[in-house]
């Protein structure tokens, strides 16, 4: 006994160090009893795992992103079947029963090689299964290994949530069928075997006496962007399985993890955040508990991770298929919350708020692809729409809106009515897209048509005050709006307001980036200048409504949708609008963040976030810890609500990015919201607008020097504190600045 606590100590410390090295590892010390909240996450963009990390019953539940049922439902009926829920195929199993009884137990995932790992002690025998998903290969990845040959005997199964039949044959079993709405799917697990032998045993697979194993997993569906086939290729997805696990049964597992990993640090490498070196016990506890000393005491490698987190989530549900929906790749159930689906009123939105920022615009192209698919059936429910009347009490003509909820297939739920500004906040993000990247074939062929075709929905339906005010009569203002998710439906919102003009003011630069539409541009140009502002109120806070509510002063709300101007929208800033800026802070306050009211672990990363566009530090930072809270994240690090959503991983990472880099305001200024805490480090690889990519060093909680790299030649203003100059930046050219931004 004595000496296994040695050794147990002794792995402890060998792990440890191996943390200090990586940085990048969030662990546990005992297997994972639920899927959403704490098995961790592994996804290739369209194929996802949630490892569980069982000794003795290994369970990975398997995802594929486009498994949806509904269709493009006409009714518009929020949670009937047209409009469907996303689906899960199954779970993977590897029963290896005499490995219950195990000791120095370890399971981790490593979130900079995008690798989940299990590690113990059974029978005196050293195991370890490590867990990837390759986005070159199409497939899942999971092997098994000992210190000592012939140590695995157990069998292989799938559990199909859809009861279509499970086939068995040459070492492999497969699942496939349809979904009641027709979509057909299929999914594979391929065992190869290094010593001992596998058997074919009704639907199992039998090993006995193996060495390793390595077992090949993938999945497909036929669905396509295509409405014209109503998103269905008719085609069978068991064809491009099968090519896609013989392909890679092909390569040796070293060849598969190294093309994952080259392909994965392709991406993640981009970004590296140092804020500063844990203490070995820090580096020492479980994820579990560390995350919640970690909200009380300084825990720089940890705050590193968390912001990285949300990078490794992006890659690995955002790649070329889908974007993620509400719990981004992941799912267990059938009927999972809020149906897993497309919530476009915030949650999707700040899905991608880090897509740019943190240097990976590839993934947001997977918003635009799904958006752009769904256009037409969009079109079609936005003309025909009596809830989308113009002021003349007729039918829009053009442009394109979206209810506040939307599937895969062309399908709205909740009426037209109830968020009619969202198609507004997505252009938000075609127009980002080109800011940060400056590719003017993207800004021409992609983003300027969806930029325009908004427009001129809006062109349509603002509304002139005739009743209110004098500030108020005479502006344009969006007709029966709504400040999600509570409050009056009336005309004039600030959030509708706020992001109509975002629209508005995108659209403009976007024409005169490519020289073109000038009458309708001036036109737009002179509708935004009529656009109503948010007002101030009785208590010096931003109003939400055009009339003052009872109440305002005591609504803990969770949505702080009049802050739109803020963030993620530019309207409001602390130099270009300093009352409106107070007044932010005034809201802020108002709203509170005490875990008794309605305030949402998404909550915390907006709210951090408009702290640090108002360049209050210390709040910004203290949201960030608090969203490491038990009640606000499971110990798998996904966000909790009551029930698991990911925007909030997404979102407090695009707040980090604010604390470091902000390029909103026509200016790129460097760490506008430094937390106390930060006292020396680095952020290498942010993006600005204007195609900037920076490395920001830091030392006693001031600049110490900035490195720039751009990919158009411009004259670029940056800023830090009260010091502003205009420099001249060159493509392939690095610009070095010191803590004065004068060149070194």
């Amino acid at each position: 006994m004595k000496m296994n606590r040695l050794l147990y100590c002794a792995i402890i410390q060998v792990f440890v160090t191996c943390v200090r090295a990586t940085d990048k590892v969030f662990w546990y010390d005992s297997p994972a009893a639920n899927a959403m909240e704490q098995a961790v996450p592994v996804g290739n963009g369209r194929i996802g795992g949630l490892v569980f990390g069982i000794t003795e019953r290994e369970k990975i539940v398997v995802n594929e992103v486009t498994l949806w049922t509904g269709d493009d439902n006409p009714s518009q009926q929020y949670g009937g079947p047209g409009f469907g829920d996303y689906q899960t195929l199954g779970n993977l199993i590897i029963d290896l029963p005499d490995h219950k009884d195990h000791s120095q137990y370890k399971r981790a995932l490593d979130i900079g090689d995008a690798v989940a790992t299990v590690d113990y002690e059974s029978h005196g025998v050293q195991y370890k299964r490590e867990v990837f998903a390759s986005h070159p290969s199409e497939v899942m990845v999971v092997r098994l290994t000992a210190n000592k040959g012939g140590s695995y005997t157990g069998r292989i199964e799938l559990e199909d949530s859809h009861k279509t039949g499970l086939r068995a044959a040459d070492n492999s079993i497969s699942a496939d069928g349809k979904l009641q709405n027709g979509l057909r799917f299929a999914w594979k697990v391929s065992a190869h075997n290094t010593g001992g032998n596998l058997k074919v045993n009704g639907a199992l697979i039998e090993f006995n006496g193996c060495d390793s194993l390595t077992l090949i997993v993938s999945a497909g569906t036929d669905y396509v962007f295509d409405d014209s086939k109503k998103f269905k290729s008719g085609e069978d997805p068991l064809n491009h399985v099968n090519d896609w696990i013989s392909k890679a049964g092909a390569k040796s597992y070293d060849a598969l993890k190294t093309e994952h990993l080259n392909d994965f640090h392709g991406l993640f490498n981009r970004v590296d955040l140092d804020l500063g070196q844990s203490s070995g016990q820090q580096q020492g506890l479980p994820t579990a508990r560390r995350k919640v000393a970690a909200v009380n005491q300084f825990d720089p490698d940890f705050e590193e991770m968390f912001y990285q987190f949300g990078r490794y989530l992006m890659i690995s549900s955002a790649r070329t298929s889908l974007p993620p929906n509400l719990q981004g790749l992941w799912n267990d159930k059938n009927d999972p919350p809020w149906h897993a689906d497309y919530h476009t009123d915030l949650n999707i939105q700040m899905n991608f708020w880090p897509a740019e920022t943190a240097n990976l615009g590839e993934c947001h192209m997977t918003l635009f692809n799904l958006v752009r698919s769904q256009l037409n059936s969009w079109r079609q429910q936005t003309r025909k729409s009596d809830q989308l009347l113009t002021p003349l009490g007729k039918h829009s003509t053009k442009g394109v809106a979206v209810s506040g909820q939307h599937n895969i297939f062309g399908g709205m739920g909740g009426g037209m009515d109830i968020d009619k500004t969202d198609t507004a906040w997505y252009a938000q993000h075609f127009w980002e897209h080109y800011a940060f990247g400056m590719d003017k074939t993207y800004l021409k062929d992609i983003a300027y048509p969806f930029l325009k075709e908004v427009s001129e929905f809006w062109d349509e339906q603002l509304k002139t005050v005739t009743k209110g005010t004098k500030e108020q009569i005479g502006k344009l203002v969006v007709p029966n709006g709504w400040s999600p998710e509570h409050g009056p439906k009336e005309d004039g919102c600030s959030y509708n307001n706020e992001i109509v003009w975002d629209l508005y003011t995108n659209y403009i630069q976007a024409a005169d980036a490519l020289g073109v539409d000038k009458e309708f541009r001036d036109k737009i140009a002179g509708e935004r200048d009529k656009i109503l502002w948010p007002g101030i109120g009785s208590f010096g806070q931003v109003m939400e409504w055009m009339e003052e509510q009872p109440g305002e002063k005591t609504d803990h709300h969770r949505h702080t949708s009049h802050l739109f101007g803020v963030y993620p929208g530019r309207q409001i800033t602390p130099e270009s609008n300093p009352a409106l800026a107070k007044a932010s802070l005034v809201s802020l306050a108002a709203r509170g963040i005490d875990p008794s009211t309605d305030v949402t672990e998404w909550s915390y990363a907006w709210r951090s976030a408009l702290y640090a566009r108002l360049r209050d530090a210390e709040n910004a930072h203290h949201l960030f810890r608090e969203l490491m809270t038990e009640r606000n994240t499971h110990p798998n690090m996904f966000g909790r609500q009551p029930s698991m959503q990911i925007d909030a991983n997404f979102g407090i990472t695009a707040a980090v990015a604010e604390f470091l880099l902000q390029s909103h305001a026509d200016v790129v200024e460097v760490l506008p919201a430094l937390p106390k805490d930060w006292k020396t480090g680095h952020a290498k690889g942010l993006k600005a607008r204007g195609g900037h990519q920076l490395d920001i060093y830091f030392e006693n909680n001031s600049l110490k020097s900035v490195t720039i790299n751009s990919v158009v030649a411009s004259d670029m203003k940056i800023k830090y504190g009260n010091n502003v100059k205009t420099i001249k930046v060159t493509p392939g050219k690095a610009t070095n600045l010191d803590h004065n931004l004068n060149p070194i």
